[in-house]
Order: C-alpha cells, then structure tokens, then sequence
C-alpha cells in the first residue's frame, strides 16, 4: 500500500508536467480554436495533421522511451544508455526533416496539402525535435526528477499558448483597428498556419531548456547496446504504431472516405474527441509515473500484490472522471464552440474507451517486465485492426458515430485478449468483478442523467451530483478509496 501511495504522489507531481499543460490547452486552446475558426473545416486541418503527427512521433521515437528505462535498470553504466539512445533518436530525427524538405513535394502531395507546403515542413519539424526530446525526458522521469520535467512542459505550453493567442487573436485586433505595423510580423492570410507556427517555437524553446540534460553526459555511442535495444524496442514500435492508430486512423480515414464534406466531418468529430480525450490525460499522467514504477517493482516477491491494488485504485479515479465529464455536460460543452456541439454525442463513447484503454495500460507491464513485448504488438495490432474495419464499414452510412464505437470496439477487444492471454502467461489475481461493477454503475448513472435531464442547468447539476456521491459512497464502501486517495 505505501508503494501505491507512493505512486499515486509521483502521478500528482508528473500530472504538474502532463495533464496541467494539457489541461489548459484544452480548456484555452480548444474553446480558442473552436471559436476562431468558424469553419469546422479550418479546425479539420488541425485536427488531421495533429492524427499524422502522432503517428510520426511513434515511428521516430520506435519505442526507445520503454527501452532507455528497461536497459538503464538492468545495465552497469546507465549513462551509456542514456548516451547511445541520444544519438540514435538524434540520427533519424534530422534524416526525418531532411528527408521532408529535400522531398517536400511528393510529401506534401501524399498529405493532401500541395497547397500549403508550409504546413509539411513545420510538421516535420516539429515532430523532429519532439522526437528528439523524448529521451531527455525520460531521463528526467528515470532520475526522479518531477519537478524539472513538469516546469519545461508547463512553459512548453505557455509558449504555444500565448503565440498562437497573439497571431489568431491579438493581432487580427491590431490590424483591424488600423494598425497595419503588424503587418511586418502578421500575414491574414497565414491563419491555420500559426497553430503550427506556434507549436513550432514552443517545441524548439523546450528543446533548448532540455540542453543541459543533453551535453551533461559523455558522449558514447555503444553499437552492441543499441542493437540489443533496438531489439527489445522494435515490437514497442509495431505496437505503439497499432496502438496510435486505434487513436487517430478515424480522423484521417473520415476526411478521405467522406470526399468534400470530409474536413468538416473531422473538424466536428476532433471537437467532440477533444472533450473525451481529457481521460487520456489522466492516463498519460499515471503512465509517466507508472512505466518506471512498475519496473522497479518487478524483483519485488509482493509485486503482484501491487499490481492488484494499483489496478483497483486506478480504476476507481477512471470512473470517477468518466461521471465527472459525462455526468456535468452542461458546463464541459463549453469547451468547444456552438458550431461544434453537435459532436458531443460522441463523448460518452470515447471516453469509455479511454477508460478500456486505461486498464489495458495497466495490464500491459506484464509483457515488459518479462520481455516478452511481441505480445503487446499482437494486442495492438488486433486493436488496430478493429479500428479499421468498423472504420471503413460503417463511416460512409453512419459517419462519425462510426469512428466512436469503433473506438470503444478496440481498446475493449485489447482488453479482453490481454486479460486471456496475461493470466496464461503471467497470471495476476485482478479484482475483474469490482472493475465490471464499478464501470457498469457508471454507464447505468450517465444513462440515467440524459433520460432525466431537462433544460434546467440546476437541476441537471443537482442529479449529476445526487448520482455522483452514490458512486463515491459504493467504492468507498467497497474499497475505502478516500483513505488510500488522501494518503492516510
């Protein structure tokens, strides 16, 4: 118990890092965007670009996060791996923007945005230093330090946060009360381009405040180690690939199969996603923390143990935030603009599947810590090959509707085969009747919300909260999760 406590403080302390800066770029970003940009296809662009981007950053970071933690607990010289992973993600980091620029066109053709050149090459960028970031962190994350890591991202964001206020707010107002000065700096006709524009320059100044962590260490480049990581790495990055996938095929997949009206169609869908992916934010929160926990729990004789209560616990917060988003819909819609909420039907659905997604994530130590990651590549691409299916069967007669149950179709297809699978191979003694408990009260109360809801906000609110406290009044009862939440 105290090691869950433990990580349940360290998930508090990353969160300052992950879902703080996230968190503002979707209670700011989010609303900002949706708003300024009154055509849902403008707000397509960002959202398509930033489904490729993910799949970029899984292809050019191939799984060497997983492998830096895994190798620099099991080998003598930790700084050698710290080294040698620096310079391979620096090597296919610059062949990537190389490679973008000196092929810039065929590229940008491929993406659908010969037009718009511009958007390619600030894409490759960003993904590039992003990449090459990655390590730095986990440095950060291996060597217990919080704190630092959380302040770079916090300021991260701040940065691409206040230029992208500036270019599509501030100066449209300057110029349009006369000020044409801002012209030097401000072109009217740039407008989407400045979401990446911004990202771009709040990449590059975190990269710079990443440098001490970088040249502080000798400069080794082992070839053994690397192949040996390489290795371990390659199905993390089948999987991951699979894996982003189930997060952002139906994005690129709607824009491609829906013809004209494509953009739009996934301009609204990503609003809509925006709001229900804030469970992710928890998990990638949990996971910074987690990935090296439970690694360091491995060698222990009670780790099992462990891993049974953090999947409890861990559990319990999902749900409590699924109500929290589903249950107070009133108030969350204001996260994105009028002309996007029609989407909002689509939240119950994904965040349910992020909550799949976040028992899965927990279930998907076993794998790692016994070396055995191909399975973890089987799972995702299972997962993976749900997404597309449902995708390309039921988009073109139910559209976006289809990309959210297909969503929820995969990471709970991940689930099962992992549990099936993992208790063969690695059995843990899951509290399986709690979870299926606790998130079917969940799914019956949100149910319940919408039949009993009506155009009144207060008393909307007052049967969230009614349905809100029961379910913290169960678990507590059943799992006297307060006493473990508040440290006591």
């Amino acid at each position: 118990m105290n090691d869950v406590k433990k990580l349940a403080g360290q998930t508090l302390i990353y969160g300052l890092g992950t879902i703080v800066p996230r968190f503002l770029n979707y209670i700011i970003l989010t609303p900002f965007y949706t708003r300024v940009f009154k055509h849902t296809a403008d707000y397509g662009i960002v959202t398509e670009l930033y489904a490729w981007m993910v799949i970029a950053m899984v292809l050019l970071t191939y799984g060497m996060e997983t492998a830096y933690f895994r190798f620099a607990n099991k080998e003598k010289d930790p700084a050698r791996v710290y080294s040698t992973s620096i310079f391979s993600l620096l090597t296919s980091s610059l062949f990537f923007i190389f490679f973008v620029f000196i092929f810039i066109g065929p590229v940008s053709q491929f993406f659908n945005y010969s037009n718009h050149q511009e958007y390619i090459k600030m894409f490759a960028l960003i993904v590039g230093i992003d990449a090459f970031s990655a390590i730095p962190f986990a440095y950060l994350r291996g060597q217990k330090r919080p704190i630092v890591f959380s302040t770079i991202k916090i300021l991260n964001v701040v940065v691409s946060l206040g230029l992208a206020y500036f270019f599509l707010k501030i100066a449209p107002e300057i110029l349009r009360k006369g000020g044409t000065w801002i012209l030097k700096i401000y072109n009217p006709q740039f407008k989407v381009g400045y979401v990446f524009l911004s990202n771009l320059i709040g990449s590059a100044f975190t990269l710079v405040l990443l440098v001490p962590f970088i040249i502080k260490i000798k400069p080794v480049f082992d070839k053994e180690l690397l192949k040996r990581m390489l290795t371990y790495s390659w199905p993390l990055l089948v999987g991951g690939l699979a894996g982003c996938l189930n997060d952002v095929l139906d994005k690129i997949l709607l824009r491609r199969m829906l013809g004209s009206e494509g953009l739009s169609t996934v301009g609204l869908y990503g609003a809509g996603y925006k709001v229900a992916i804030l469970m992710s934010l928890f998990i990638q929160m949990y996971r910074f923390a987690a990935e090296p926990f439970f690694f360091e729990q491995a060698g222990k004789k009670d780790s099992k143990e462990t891993y049974v209560t953090t999947m409890k616990y861990f559990v319990i917060a999902m749900v409590i935030l699924y109500l929290g988003i589903n249950l107070y819909m009133d108030y969350v819609q204001i996260l994105i603009g009028r002309n996007y909420r029609e989407s909002l039907v689509v939240v119950p659905i994904v965040s349910l599947a992020y909550l799949m997604f976040g028992i899965f994530i927990n279930q998907s130590i076993w794998y790692k810590i016994e070396d055995k990651t191909i399975i973890g590549v089987y799972l995702t691409v299972l997962g993976a090959t749900v997404t597309v299916i449902l995708n390309i069967l039921f988009i073109p007669k139910f559209g976006y509707m289809a990309s959210a149950w297909a969503t929820f179709a995969s990471y709970f297809s991940m689930v099962i085969a992992s549990f099936w699978i993992g208790q063969k191979q690695y059995p843990i003694d899951y509290d399986i009747r709690g979870m299926i408990l606790y998130i079917s009260i969940a799914v019956l109360m949100v149910i319940t919300s919408k039949l009993l809801k009506t155009g009144s906000i207060v008393y909307n609110t007052i049967i969230s909260t009614v349905l809100m406290f029961i379910f913290i009044f169960i678990a507590n009862k059943r799992d006297s999760f307060i006493r473990v939440f508040s440290g006591k």
